[in-house]
């Protein structure tokens, strides 16, 4: 067995026709582009690309097949230049009842071993959504029923950033999972913590300490590809491994989770839609303390300490690592120039990330840069708190 990386929430923004998929994506998030930033940028060796059920990119992907640099495994995923396994998933918005009695939404994310599987999966879902081509579209069921119409053809079923106030499941919808899915809360096997939370806050909530956690990038453009990831053991990239690691089974499992630091997600600490800041003070903040309005998004922060039941974080002993990283996209006074030059020096991002010494890197790009690179990887930096839609900044 082997470690390898793992992004397993890739959007795809258009088709090769230049149909619409993820309208908020960019337009060169494409099937085949996402496979080759992964191979010769990335260093991604498994990827999930989560429109996939969308009639247009099942229409790409046969042609990805056809060009012959692709293919099917027998174990699920299809393996692109013998580098990189694709991953066939779904994201589906589910209606939902939430603790107060009113409508509410959340995000799911469903992979799936073969095109055939994930076909089939599309024609279902056709019938309750309005417009199958678009990504993440609102469909008519709630979690409880998709997880079923996901197993019958051969999928698995994880929330998606599951506590961010908008389209997530502790978010806006519940403060218990299992409310939600009730005798079937056994078949969800992890939960993807999202960029403004980590494993700290999420192991305050006793009911998620026997599921494993996933850290992804929930990529709109190429460069966000990896900027969150997962560290798996397995014996080979295919689906099969992957839901063994997902599972701990047979020797399989998830290493380490590599994400941000929660205070640079862009839903951190609650905002005030009022005043247009962030508001300060210790959480659960209700309401903004400047002008007295409860016209906020709450912070991820805030929610889970309202929404927690353990007085500390304690995790199960086999819960994986997680390991604060920050992208080299964030760090002050790297720029695309920059990122570019150490791409063709150093082959990869997490070669760059994992591997490059801080002399290898002066070398490259000087000791101001490298210093900040070394600095944010060895967690040396302070960070202003992101709410409200803006990401969290590093401060030099």
């Amino acid at each position: 067995m082997y470690e390898v990386y793992a992004d397993l929430h890739v959007h795809i923004g258009r088709s090769n026709k230049n149909k619409p998929i993820k309208i908020t994506a960019s337009s060169s998030l494409n099937f085949s582009n996402i496979a080759h930033e992964c191979i010769n940028r990335k260093g991604i060796d498994i990827v999930g690309i989560i429109d996939c059920a969308s009639p247009y990119v099942i229409e790409d992907i046969e042609e990805f097949l056809r060009n012959g640099d692709a293919y099917e495994l027998d174990d699920g995923g299809i393996l692109y230049k013998d580098k990189v396994c694709i991953i066939l998933g779904s994201e589906i918005e589910t209606s939902e009842i939430n603790d107060d009695g009113n409508t509410g939404s959340a995000h799911n994310l469903c992979y799936f071993p073969t095109l055939s599987d994930i076909k089939r999966f599309s024609s279902e879902m056709s019938k309750h959504i309005k417009n199958i081509t678009l990504s993440s579209q609102r469909a008519d069921i709630s979690a409880y029923n998709l997880i079923d119409i996901v197993e019958k053809y051969n999928g698995i079923l994880i929330p998606a950033h599951a506590f961010t106030p908008h389209k997530s499941f502790y978010g806006n919808c519940t403060s218990r999972l299992e409310r939600i899915f009730k005798e079937k809360y056994n078949k969800v096997l992890a939960i993807e913590l999202g960029l403004s939370s980590d494993t700290y806050l999420a192991d305050c909530i006793s009911e998620l300490e026997n599921k494993n956690f996933i850290t992804n990038s929930d990529a709109h453009s190429l460069p966000r590809i990896a900027r969150e990831y997962n560290k798996m053991l397995v014996d080979n990239v295919s689906y099969k491994e992957l839901i063994k690691a997902i599972k701990n089974e047979d020797g399989r499992k998830i290493v380490a989770n590599y994400g941000l630091d929660p205070k640079l997600g862009k839903y951190h600490r609650t905002y005030c839609e009022t005043c247009k800041k962030n508001i300060t003070g210790n959480p659960p903040v209700k309401r903004c303390n400047t002008c007295d309005s409860k016209n906020i998004t709450m912070g991820v922060l805030d929610r889970i300490e309202l929404i927690k039941d353990k007085n500390e974080s304690i995790s199960p002993k086999n819960r994986q690592k997680y390991i604060y990283q920050i992208p080299l996209s964030f760090i002050p006074g790297i720029g695309q120039k920059t990122i570019n030059k150490l791409l063709e020096n150093f082959g990869t991002e997490m070669n760059i990330i994992h591997n490059t010494s801080y002399e290898q890197l002066e070398k490259v790009v000087g000791s101001s840069t490298a210093k900040n690179i070394e600095n944010a990887r060895s967690g040396n930096v302070t960070i202003q708190s992101g709410g409200g839609g803006v990401y969290g900044k590093i401060n030099t």
